[in-house]
């Protein structure tokens, strides 16, 4: 039986390694990346509705939420009803449902969050529908959607490549506990990049490294890297201040989680997690949470 509602995780993603090409004759930048996901998450809330009524889609904070800005997007933008709308094209018939999007994941902030509703849409309204769907169709349809959604349609840990369509999963999760801090900074893709191609003009994609590194089951708090980190710092110089603060206070590295703005420190466990996170939160101005890697199911 086809369950008529669900409640679906969007998970933050990570990149614990990210090496970036230089861009192609359409502009893309290619990229070897070691992603994760976590257990701070989105919550899509969705029920089914009878054939010939129309859809509904609300976006709203999580009480829980630790940084918020104000979601003024138009609706038919937002990626999880682009998503809803693309497999709706693709069974060529309308599929009605009803939307709750609980976020937590804060916007622009470097964590996928955009792109995990989009996967999540994918997976829950393909589960309501009865449509049967394999995770392989739902990635591929998840190509057009963007580059980290295709990951996301399963989460977990993989090495992604190319413009997000080349993906090795991992069979088994990675031992990571994190803290993720959002200072209160913004780090829009487009300039980020822009910074990039103008500070590595040299630029060469390091996909043995990413493999390196995702080959161990734990990894250790200064391995991870991102050629997207000193772009983003000279895009919101303030992120510089976050980190010699953190940093200090933890007397660990401090990393930036893809193109910014949200900056990610490792601990031994999770209790090591919740701790810090809350000194974080305590000595500092910047909101903090504690995650660790997790599937999406």
């Amino acid at each position: 039986m086809t369950s008529t509602a669900a409640i679906i995780r969007c998970p933050a993603k990570l990149n614990l390694a990210l090496s970036v090409g230089p861009p192609g004759a359409d502009r893309m930048h290619p990229i070897a990346s070691w992603m994760v996901t976590t257990d701070f998450a989105d919550d899509l809330h969705l029920t089914r509705l009878d054939a010939g009524r129309d859809s509904l889609y609300a976006i709203v904070w999580a009480p829980d939420a630790p940084r918020r800005s104000d979601i003024d997007w138009p609706i038919q933008k937002d990626l999880a009803v682009r998503a809803h709308l693309a497999l709706e094209k693709h069974v060529g018939r309308r599929l009605p449902l009803r939307m709750k999007l609980e976020k937590r994941i804060p916007v622009g902030g470097g964590l996928g969050g955009g792109s995990s509703n989009a996967a999540a849409m994918l997976r829950g309204a393909n589960a309501i529908h009865g449509l049967g769907l394999t995770d392989d169709a739902l990635a591929e349809l998840a190509r057009g959607l963007g580059s980290d959604v295709p990951f996301l349609v399963r989460g977990g840990s993989a090495v992604v490549e190319g413009l997000g369509e080349r993906l090795e999963h991992h069979a088994q999760l990675p031992d990571v506990h994190a803290v993720l801090v959002f200072p209160d900074a913004a780090c829009p893709t487009g300039p980020v990049y822009g910074r990039f191609d103008a500070m590595r003009p040299d630029a060469a994609l390091q996909a043995a490294r990413v493999r390196a590194l995702a080959a161990g089951r734990t990894v250790a708090h200064d391995a991870p890297f991102n050629d997207l980190a000193e772009p983003a710092l000279a895009v919101a110089p303030v992120l510089r201040d976050a980190i010699a603060e953190i940093g200090g206070l933890s007397g660990r590295t401090v990393h930036v989680s893809g193109s910014g703005s949200t900056l990610f420190l490792l601990c031994g466990g999770r209790g090591e997690a919740d701790l810090l996170a809350g000194a974080v939160r305590d000595r500092t101005r910047w909101p903090a949470v504690a995650a660790s890697v997790a599937g999406n199911r």
